[in-house]
């Protein structure tokens, strides 16, 4: 049987919100007409039903000018479970296993070769990418297929960067955090250059997560070094930590 959640959201216009919300820190009704493509009184009404099934909720942003506060929708944790989880729990008990099985190190092991082999099927799929801009695009598309919702941007302040407002690892990740670190690395592989991974204030109360990526001039060649970094804004200081190989581990 389908759960609740999949039977309230079936409709492909409700999924098609969803969606588009998941990848912003709130949007407008207009603004979400637009992206979609729709009728203003259209959108409006399937918010409003999806608000009354508790998957909305309004945020209202004051004006910078005369006039009533802009109202916004954003997504409620009650739209959690349908957007992808890597099978957190299971994934968690099975790491506990082999940690008690094999020792402490079994499961960063685990987790490396994951990695590895993500990278050797994802290096198949980017054949044929030459510029950074390319591979980055192409990098980008290959996670949001795999439920990070990203995408990739380009701003003469910011540069080159990735930008992700949902990891279906994020459970294992507070686990095990040098995972963060072996999933940098393999990024890095993937492009040939830097990365430079942080956590970003949305603003509204959201994060997101931004993967700066290191070319000539960029934000992240001129003093950002490859790492995590984990405080909640635009940051210079990184933790340089050094992936260990499988044969180190």
């Amino acid at each position: 049987m389908f759960s609740q959640a999949l039977r309230d959201i079936a409709r492909p216009t409700y999924a098609a919100i969803l969606e588009t919300l998941k990848r912003s820190d709130g949007m407008a009704v207009s603004e979400l007409a637009k992206e979609l493509k729709m009728s203003y009184m259209g959108v409006k009404q399937h918010c409003v039903n999806l608000e009354k099934k508790g998957y909305l909720k309004t945020w209202r942003v004051p004006r910078t000018q005369v006039g009533r506060p802009e109202k916004l929708y954003r997504l409620t944790d009650a739209c959690d479970d349908l957007f992808p989880q890597a099978g957190a729990s299971l994934t968690l008990n099975l790491l506990q296993g082999v940690k008690q099985l094999y020792g402490e190190s079994a499961p960063e092991k685990m987790l490396f070769h994951h990695f590895e082999n993500q990278r050797q099927r994802w290096s198949e799929m980017m054949r044929g990418t030459a510029s950074l801009s390319e591979k980055a695009t192409k990098l980008a598309e290959l996670r949001d297929s795999e439920g990070c919702f990203s995408k990739c941007t380009y701003e003469a302040r910011d540069g080159l960067r990735i930008e992700e407002y949902h990891h279906p690892m994020t459970a294992i990740y507070e686990a095990y955090p040098s995972a963060v670190r072996m999933e940098v690395q393999m990024m890095e592989q993937l492009l040939g250059t830097r990365l430079a991974r942080k956590t970003v204030d949305a603003g509204k109360g959201r994060e997101l997560i931004v993967y700066d990526i290191s070319s000539l001039g960029s934000p992240a060649e001129r003093g950002v070094f490859t790492g995590v970094q984990t405080d909640a804004n635009p940051r210079t200081g990184v933790n340089p930590g050094k992936v260990p190989t499988f044969l180190e581990m």
